[in-house]
């Protein structure tokens, strides 16, 4: 399984979105601290989800990273977050 697919698989059980777009960057950032040749190192996230309601985007943000800690561990380097609630 790819990184974009247990990124996609978490956040889905987590936040259950309407709508959740998991977009690989990493070819973006050769050169760059945490960048690995294989790449799943930096990806975008584009969620929507009823969960975020009545949270502000610091919050939101801190949810988001903390569901994907194992990602992190495992070599995620860094997470560009889109978020709002439904």
């Amino acid at each position: 399984m790819t990184a974009r697919e247990r990124i996609t698989r978490t956040l889905t059980e987590a936040f259950r979105p309407v709508s959740l777009e998991v977009i690989d960057e990493s070819h973006l950032h050769k050169g760059h601290a945490g960048h690995r040749p294989e790449g799943e190192t930096h990806y975008r996230v584009r969620i929507v989800a009823e969960a975020f309601r009545g949270k502000g985007r610091v919050d939101i943000h801190r949810e988001v990273n903390a569901s994907l800690a194992e990602e992190f561990a495992g070599g995620l380097h860094a997470l560009a977050i889109e978020a709002k609630a439904a």
